[in-house]
């Protein structure tokens, strides 16, 4: 069971979760006690985009494609 299913669809591809400072502790399942749910929810999420997993993943690009991107930037290429 997903504790945080229904924060999923809200969590923003840049790893932000609104919540409100609604006082009302859980308890995560490592024990660590967080404000409300959404928060230890927002965590969670967070967390698992940074891994590589979760809701955020669906948007990156597979590694084979990033590869081949080629960094743009205004200087002029410098010989050594």
């Amino acid at each position: 069971q997903d504790d945080c299913s229904e924060f999923r669809s809200q969590f923003e591809a840049g790893g932000r979760l609104s919540c409100t400072r609604e006082n009302a502790p859980v308890r995560d399942a490592s024990g660590k006690q967080h404000t409300n749910k959404c928060l230890m929810c927002a965590e969670k999420l967070k967390k698992e985009a940074q891994r590589g997993g979760g809701t955020v993943q669906r948007n990156k690009l597979p590694a084979s494609e990033r590869i081949n991107q080629v960094r743009c930037s205004s200087e002029p290429m410098q010989n050594s």
